[in-house]
């Protein structure tokens, strides 16, 4: 019997690889079906790949995940991120990573940099003040600007 393989272009054809690896997803080791199924899981990997992309997690995300598969709790990253205090206002997002943190972790957790180097939203953050121009009067007169002191 010889293979009937299609490029995966379309939806469709990504249904029919789909059920036709399902027959023969457990075909013996060395036969044609066998084949067949290597390179249906190939390609539609590729499709998969290409039209149903995974985002990566945030770094937040990413720590946590990790955590969670070495079975850490935050105290176990207070020598690592600079003590209790500070994995929890990471870990709470009221801070963000700095490049030492991100360093300290690649190591600790086996994560890669470039995915803890991504920004991400602190909880409670504000929009950034846009870049007006600001006169000595309205420095003097701090209502005039809107500014509220913030801790």
């Amino acid at each position: 019997m010889a293979m009937n393989i299609k490029l995966i272009k379309t939806e469709e054809d990504y249904k029919i690889a789909l059920k036709r690896l399902e027959v023969i997803f457990d075909a013996k080791n060395g036969t044609i079906e066998s084949d067949e199924a290597d390179i249906l899981g190939l390609m539609i990997d590729e499709y998969e790949k290409k039209n149903y992309p995974i985002e990566a997690p945030d770094p937040i995300e990413a720590i946590k995940i990790r955590m969670e598969e070495l079975n850490l709790k935050q105290v176990d990253l207070a020598d690592t991120i600079g003590g209790k205090n500070r994995v929890s206002e990471i870990m709470n997002r009221k801070r963000k990573l700095t490049v030492e943190m991100i360093r300290n972790l690649t190591g600790r957790l086996n994560l890669s940099p470039g995915l803890l180097i991504h920004d991400y939203k602190l909880t409670g953050q504000r929009k950034a003040l846009t870049n007006k121009k600001v006169t000595r009067h309205q420095i003097r007169n701090k209502k005039s600007l809107n500014i509220t002191r913030t801790v």
